[in-house]
């Protein structure tokens, strides 16, 4: 049977013991106090004169009463030995009970709603009583009804109220109940997850080391030692970082600078930019700082002016030192991984990074006192230098030394140099083939040696190519007498357009171009004469020391 129909009566069941309509004496009330206010708040089932509303159910009529649920009308109920006698239709009610209302409504022959109250239970009643309401008074002092039957009955002989009846103490309640009933479930499931949680963080705790006093979850064991694959920046920085050095430069007067230099060998001799330390030179002091942050005092063992190349060494040079491995600068390509190390604004042992943004790049500098240029055909790149990055080396991505970082190109100071503004990813560095030559000189004999080709050419910027000027300096020929270009048939007015097939566009470029080579190289140069395209085949000459 449907819980639904819980506030209309159930069939008959003969089986049912009668239940007296007042309660025994001497029975304690054993009605709860929450049964009665219920009670109060529900709908009353109609009563008939003389019958007392006590707004809760009655237990079960005693057994051996007519199992009829239409009883006659007017038909007395019968009543137990020394109960109270009905009170009559119309009476006055007795003390302590409240008056019988003409209002109440009967009961609706439809199922009433779920939250509804209960309906009584069907089963025989004494004849002439309406169903759900007692028949009876109660003696003196007795609680009122009797305790509840513990079992329902199924129809066939149990002991309690009709099945689909309501268990005393668990009567539906409003709406609002069932709320409640949902957040308990949601209680009751979230509850169930951290258990779960729980569980799972003791069962980790019991198998990563034993522990039982925590349910956290362990994490991993942190690595002992972070390994980087050979080739990365990291790991080209962190072994080359040692064999790099900054270098403080300070005049007689006072003056000088910051900038960087590498280990050229293993007796101490450090290679770096001339500008870096002109201002040492002569007789001032010189000091280079390694990563660790122990410093040595240096001297100058040579410089070139027009490669802006210098080789310094250490005082007391200590043992182990580890010079940096020299790669081959014609093999560089463009797009080529680069890696700058220096001191950019004395910002020791700063990592760069790049690529070859460009080869052959003519480049003229000059080393701040304004007593020389330098030229070179240098190699571009965009890694970050700054002024304090000259004299550091150019990595390739292996970690061996390409070029050594010289001049950039900054937004304000409109020309190549070394300016103090910062990098815009314009840097030049000289190619180490080149640098190596003159680092070889210079320790060898503490001067340079130039080659040439004994002609003197116009400094000024053209697209055309660089011009022998009608004269020398000093009013000496422009092209020397038994010189390379004189031997062979260069004359003042041509125009060199290559060299060895690379386009020349200028006298700083042809410049650049010559100093990549050694004394005794034979080259081709390419030029024109009155409109006339010729070549021509040189042996390169030589200068030694600044002109």
């Amino acid at each position: 049977m449907s819980t639904e129909n819980e506030g209309t009566a159930g069939p008959a069941v003969p089986s049912v013991p009668p239940v007296p309509d007042a309660a025994p004496a001497g029975t304690p009330a054993s009605a709860p106090r929450e049964v009665a206010r219920e009670a109060a708040s529900e709908p009353t089932d109609p009563q008939q004169p003389g019958q007392q509303q006590h707004g809760h159910q009655p237990p079960p009529p005693p057994a051996g009463t007519p199992a009829s649920h239409d009883a006659a009308p007017g038909t007395p109920a019968p009543q137990m030995p020394g109960a109270a006698p009905e009170q009559p239709a119309g009476a006055p009610p007795r003390p302590g009970e409240a008056a019988p209302s003409p209002y109440t409504a009967p009961a609706p022959a439809y199922p009433a709603p779920e939250y509804a109250a209960p309906a009584p239970p069907p089963g025989p009643v004494p004849a002439g009583a309406s169903v759900g309401a007692p028949t009876a008074a109660q003696p003196a002092g007795a609680g009122w009804p009797p305790p509840p039957p513990a079992l329902p009955s199924y129809g066939g002989g149990g002991d309690g109220a009709v099945w689909g009846a309501p268990v005393p103490g668990h009567e539906p309640k409003p709406p609002r109940g069932r709320g409640g009933g949902l957040i308990a479930a949601v209680l009751v499931a979230a509850l169930v997850a951290g258990g779960v949680g729980g569980g799972i963080g003791y069962w980790a705790a019991e198998n990563n080391g034993g522990a039982t006093d925590s349910t956290t979850v362990s994490a991993a064991d942190t690595p002992q030692e972070v390994k980087r694959d050979a080739g990365t920046v990291a790991s080209v920085a962190a072994k080359s970082l040692p064999s790099v050095v900054t270098i403080e430069a300070k005049g007689g007067n006072g003056e000088g600078g910051t900038g960087t230099g590498f280990v050229y060998d293993k007796e101490g001799h450090i290679l770096t930019n001339n500008h870096v330390v002109a201002s040492a030179a002569q007789g001032g002091d010189l000091t280079a700082t390694f990563s660790n942050g122990k410093k040595y005092n240096a001297e100058v063992v040579g410089r070139a002016e027009g490669y802006d190349v210098a080789v310094v060494k250490l005082k007391n040079a200590p043992s182990g030192l580890t010079p940096l491995p020299l790669a081959n600068s014609e093999q560089v390509a463009v797009g080529d991984t680069t890696i700058a190390i220096g001191a950019p604004f004395g910002l020791s042992n700063t990592v760069t990074t790049g690529i070859i943004s460009a080869k052959n790049r003519p480049v003229a500098s000059g080393d701040g006192s304004g007593s020389g240029n330098s030229y070179m055909s240098a190699l571009q790149t965009d890694a970050s230098i700054n002024p304090g990055n000259s004299g550091g080396p150019l990595l390739d991505a292996r970690g061996a030394v390409i070029g050594i970082n010289s001049a950039i190109q900054s937004a304000g100071s409109g020309g190549l140099g070394q300016s103090q503004a910062g990098s815009i990813g314009l840097g030049f560095a000289i190619p180490v083939n080149q640098a190596k030559n003159v680092a070889e000189q210079l320790i060898r004999t503490g001067k340079p040696v130039y080659p040439v080709i004994g002609a003197t050419v116009t400094m000024t910027e053209s697209s055309e190519g660089a011009t022998i000027a009608a004269n020398g300096e000093g009013g000496t020929p422009a092209v020397s007498p038994n010189g390379p270009a004189a031997k062979a048939g260069l004359k003042a007015g041509d125009v060199i357009t290559k060299f060895n097939n690379i386009p020349i566009d200028s006298g700083p470029t042809l410049i650049g171009q010559i100093w990549t080579h050694q004394p005794g190289d034979k080259v081709t140069i390419t030029y024109k004469r009155g409109g006339k395209e010729s070549t021509a085949q040189v042996t390169l000459g030589e200068r030694e020391g600044e002109s």
